[in-house]
């Protein structure tokens, strides 16, 4: 790997979950089927299409149309229910189907290579366009994730979905759970992972099928959907004028229209640290043009999603400063989680430890492992940035309280335990947290929750990182699989968490299944290695250091990653090995 100069990262947004407004499907346009009573079934899957015609549009400043055509996957009588694992890294990712037999659900293990990663099915929506005369323009194939952008279709279906919503693709995922809810639609759109396309002014047809090999797989109709597009090119400048001038009047009216208040740009959210621009492999969760929820992989060198808006759009919402809002049908992310909120009060009784579940704290393998010279870019100086995660295998969530004394810098730490039905049964104090006022942080930290070191190729230390203090956020979707977890966390990023500088009280949690990620791009929270040989190292990524936290196991707490440093001082290089079958840098 070459060295490479980062930039600073904006924080995930979790947007609401809206109905797909514009499907006028029926109860009756996909019935569910009378099953036999013993036989193994799923879902009845069918493709279908919210409108018969669409306006896109090509900006002269980006070019290319986001083919977002408004076609959706739709599943009756059962929910269409994916779980993918690997074992370890050194294993290939599988696929089951949960299937219903005699009413009673079981795994059916779909064929080897059905999926390639935890990102969706490959190849599944196959698309043509055809111009005004007929000819082919275009051929691709897309991927789809089942929990993207989902939304109802019917008034009788589950109001709503148990499905995560997002197929997470942290490189070192173990588990995910994809699903389609009975009565509800997925749209097939592959938003951040595809690509726009280059379409000239004029009308098209679109057709949208499913490959082959899903349609056998899941029982699913040989019917295209066809979509009649008309594209539009459009130039930034000429927009923005008439915006301004639109804003412009609707002021002076003493209000916005909702055009205006729907097209605003998203709430930015600092992140733990400068990030790298993502690869398409490395973008996150999907994302479409507002038919549901997505949220992405974690706020480490990984920036959320794009949403499906040309770049010319966004900027173009950035210059506008009307209130932002949900309208129109759009959402755009500006929905918060309220804040998770401690006791009321400091525990009182004698600290105790019962013997109920505990969290079990894992780290995961280093990645997105570049040189640089910081942020400040000073000239003799090479630090070895990294992100990094800790996650909560469970069974039971990390819930950690900070309590402030009036006038005191720092809070008191308290973890709390649970019993099966969620009553709490103890507690143990378990540090501090501070304050820190860097930008990128601004928000109390829970100290010695992890700790990065690089070793030699001995393993004996060679450099620890000065970052040892975290807020937590649910940030990725490590592993669904597991006893407990939560597939809907709560904080799912720094604004639900981890309180003001005023605060004086102050909830944090990591809860069952997901994982916190931290970009270490900053000089103090990545190794300075300007002064470190060339060679083989280590970097060990150690939740827990202390041990102040009570868990199911305390054995399991490091990972490690193996990297070797070269170069020259001041253009120093990095080379990062696959860790087993996990090749990401």
């Amino acid at each position: 790997m070459t060295r490479t100069r980062t930039t600073r990262l904006r924080r995930p947004l979790l947007t609401g979950i809206t109905a797909v407004a514009a499907m006028a499907v029926t109860a009756g346009l996909v019935a569910a089927t009378a099953e036999p009573a013993k036989a193994a079934t799923g879902p009845k899957l069918s493709l279908i299409a919210a409108t018969t015609s669409l306006t896109l549009t090509s900006w002269k400043e980006d070019p290319g149309v986001y083919l977002d055509l408004g076609t959706y996957l739709t599943a009756e009588g059962r929910p269409l229910e994916l779980k993918v694992t690997r074992k370890s890294y050194k294993d290939p990712v599988t696929v089951t189907q949960t299937v219903y037999e005699g009413g009673k659900a079981k795994a059916k293990t779909l064929p080897k290579g059905t999926v390639k990663d935890f990102s969706g099915l490959p190849g599944f929506a196959e698309i043509t366009v055809t111009d005004k005369a007929g000819k082919k323009v275009l051929n691709r194939t897309e991927d789809f994730c089942p929990n993207n952008a989902s939304g109802r279709v019917r008034p009788d279906a589950p109001a709503t979905s148990k499905y995560p919503e997002s197929c997470p693709t942290n490189p070192f995922t173990l588990g995910s759970v994809w699903g389609v809810e009975q009565g509800w639609a997925a749209n097939t759109y592959a938003g951040s992972y595809t690509e726009p396309v280059a379409l000239a002014a004029g009308t098209y047809t679109a057709k949208v099928g499913v490959a082959k090999k899903y349609r056998d797989l899941f029982g699913i109709a040989n019917k295209p959907a066809t979509v009649k597009v008309t594209v539009v090119e459009r130039s930034y400048e000429d927009d923005q004028g008439a915006a301004g001038s639109a804003a412009s009047r609707s002021a002076t009216a003493g209000e916005h229209t909702g055009h205006e208040a729907a097209h605003q740009a998203p709430a930015a959210h600092a992140g733990h640290g400068p990030g790298h621009a993502p690869t398409p492999a490395q973008a996150a969760a999907p994302v479409t043009s507002g038919a549901g929820a997505s949220y992405n992989v974690g706020h480490g060198p990984l920036r959320a999603a794009p949403p499906a808006l040309p770049w010319a759009l966004k900027k173009q919402q950035a210059a506008r400063s009307a209130p932002v809002g949900d309208k129109g049908g759009q959402t755009d992310g500006s929905r918060k989680a309220p804040a998770l909120q401690p006791l009321a009060e400091r525990p009182a009784g004698k600290a105790s430890v019962p013997d109920v579940p505990k969290p079990d704290l894992r780290s995961l393998p280093a990645y997105g492992i570049v040189v640089t010279d910081g942020e400040e870019d000073i000239p003799g100086k090479d630090y070895l940035a990294f992100s990094a995660n800790v996650w909560n295998a469970g069974p039971a969530q990390l819930v950690v309280d900070g309590f402030r004394s009036p006038g005191k810098a720092k809070m008191d730490a308290y973890q709390y335990f649970y019993d099966a039905k969620g009553k709490q049964v103890g507690y143990a104090p378990t540090g501090t947290m501070e304050w820190d006022p860097r930008p990128g942080h601004v928000h109390w930290h829970f100290t010695d929750f992890a700790s990065y070191r690089l070793l030699k190729a001995d393993k004996k230390e060679a450099v620890r990182s000065g970052k040892e203090a975290f807020c937590l956020a649910n940030t990725d979707a490590i592993d669904y699989t597991v006893k407990n977890a939560n597939w809907h966390p709560f904080n799912t990023d720094l604004s639900t968490a981890c309180g003001e500088e005023n605060s004086i009280s102050v909830r944090e949690v990591l809860d069952v299944g997901s994982g916190d990620t931290y970009s270490q791009d900053l000089p103090g929270q990545s190794f300075d290695i300007t002064d470190v040989p060339n060679g083989t190292y280590y970097i060990q990524v150690l939740a827990n250091p202390e041990k102040r936290l009570k868990e199911t196991n305390l054995d399991n707490n490091s990972a490690l990653r193996k990297i070797v440093l070269g170069g020259k001082p001041d253009a120093r290089t990095v080379t990062v090995p696959a860790h087993d079958l996990v090749n990401a840098n």
